[in-house]
């Protein structure tokens, strides 16, 4: 069982940048692939980046690509999404999301995963 903790959303101008945290309970932790997905008022859960739980891949969404960064530090337990050069259309509640992987694996789909955060809200202002 895991459970994770989002952190570090909030209010920011476009341009602006943002750092999102997730916690996570269990031991179990870094052989846990994570994702972050966000969901925007009225529309679906849209995939964002995910992480291997070696780290060493990544993949991202083409609407995020160069702007935002995940990684993870598996001693702390803890995922980040770095979040860079904010644009109006980032406004979204922000899920990060685990499973149990292969050592290289990536997913992008939300069913894909098992537990889900709470969700932080992230505001980008014109």
């Amino acid at each position: 069982q895991v459970q994770l903790v989002e952190s570090g959303g909030g209010l920011v101008q476009a341009g602006g940048s943002l750092r999102l945290s997730c916690a996570a309970s269990g031991r179990t932790f870094s052989r846990y692939a994570m994702g972050w997905f966000r969901q925007a008022p009225g529309k679906e859960r849209e995939f964002v980046a995910a992480i291997s739980w070696s780290g060493g891949k990544t993949y991202y969404a083409d609407s995020v690509k160069g702007r935002f960064t995940i990684s993870r530090e598996n001693a702390k337990n803890t995922a980040y999404l770095q979040m860079n050069s904010l644009k109006p259309e980032d406004t979204a509640v922000y899920y990060c999301a685990a499973r149990a992987a292969e050592r290289n694996s990536v997913y992008d789909r939300p069913w894909s995963y098992d537990y889900w955060g709470q969700g932080t809200k992230v505001t980008v202002s014109s």
